[in-house]
């Protein structure tokens, strides 16, 4: 039972959660009722979608085994509490569930591309598993490259779901509905990628003395805390502007309970993220801003839920 309760610890359960309930809501709640009243069956259906997700939190499972796997000294400095792979899991079986983890996101996506005509869901599956290979072993030991692989493939969780629409998109619909499709999707998947680019730069200085230590050249370790903290600020700033602008866009339908929710839920937190991050000098606090920080990623995904209740 230890080991089974390492394992889902190992793969962050509860991100692989986050990301099957951000695809069924975006699915259900976004896309959905577009479809049922252009009486126009989607691409996905209930069995399709599952698999597509299953696909997505295999991928992310298996990236999160090998980032641990590689990072497992620098992770005994900045994480000792919390370390895994060598203590609950051997090395062989965590190298082992990745390559069986992402053999099986890879296969799923090939299985849907020829059973549910998506287009090339295959392929961006196992480049999204190179990917967070590569991450692992290079990207996130360099100055942001590392941070934007993570938060496009964060975005991408969102992106995914209108890709594998594309047929029905194509041949079902009039050029206003994609376009509205587009612009939501567009609007998501940015939330998505900037959120995500905060929360791993705020990471980076919460990691940055086992980062140090092991040679890591991130971005707060070259620039300094204070650049990191205007990096971070210059992104809240964007996101918060990009919600307002939002407000006054949806105040044509006035959509009150949304506009409440996304004052209250979202960026009033990212103004205390904003405040948390301010203040912090220590790992402890950079690690309660990233909580902060993912909490937002929470509401911020739920939003689409009044993407139905409106339609």
């Amino acid at each position: 039972m230890k080991k089974v309760k390492a394992f889902f610890a190992l793969v962050r359960w509860p991100n692989l959660v986050f990301i099957a309930l951000t695809q069924y809501l975006f699915f259900y709640a976004v896309l959905y009722p577009v479809y049922e009243r252009q009486q126009v069956t989607p691409n996905l259906n209930f069995l399709y979608l599952t698999l597509l997700m299953l696909s997505s939190v295999f991928i992310a499972g298996a990236g999160n085994i090998i980032n641990d796997y590689f990072d497992l000294n620098i992770d005994v400095i900045n994480k000792p509490g919390k370390v895994i792979i060598g203590k609950y899991i051997h090395r062989h079986w965590a190298i082992s569930s990745h390559i069986v983890l992402s053999i099986l996101g890879v296969a799923i996506g090939f299985y849907l591309d020829r059973k549910a005509d998506t287009y090339f869901i295959g392929l961006t599956n196992l480049g999204c598993a190179v990917l967070l290979f590569v991450y692992s072993i290079v990207l996130k030991r360099k100055p942001l490259s590392g941070n934007i692989v993570i938060s496009l493939l964060t975005a991408w969780t969102v992106g995914v779901v209108t890709f594998a629409e594309t047929k029905t998109l194509i041949a079902g619909f009039s050029e206003a509905h994609v376009a509205t499709i587009t612009r939501v999707t567009i609007l998501y998947v940015s939330f998505a990628f900037i959120i995500s680019l905060v929360r791993e730069m705020i990471k980076d200085m919460e990691d940055m003395e086992g980062d140090r230590r092991y040679n890591c050249r991130t971005f707060p370790i070259l620039f300094g805390i204070p650049a990191s903290k205007i990096f971070i600020y210059i992104w809240l700033f964007i996101l918060i502007g990009l919600l307002l602008i939002l407000l006054f866009y949806i105040l044509q339908f006035r959509w009150w309970l949304g506009m409440a929710y996304i004052v209250v839920f979202v960026i009033a937190p990212l103004v205390s993220a904003y405040k948390a991050v301010n203040r912090a000098g220590s790992p402890k606090d950079f690690h309660e801003a990233s909580s902060l920080v993912k909490t937002v990623m929470l509401t911020g995904i739920c939003s689409m839920m009044f993407f139905w209740y409106y339609h």
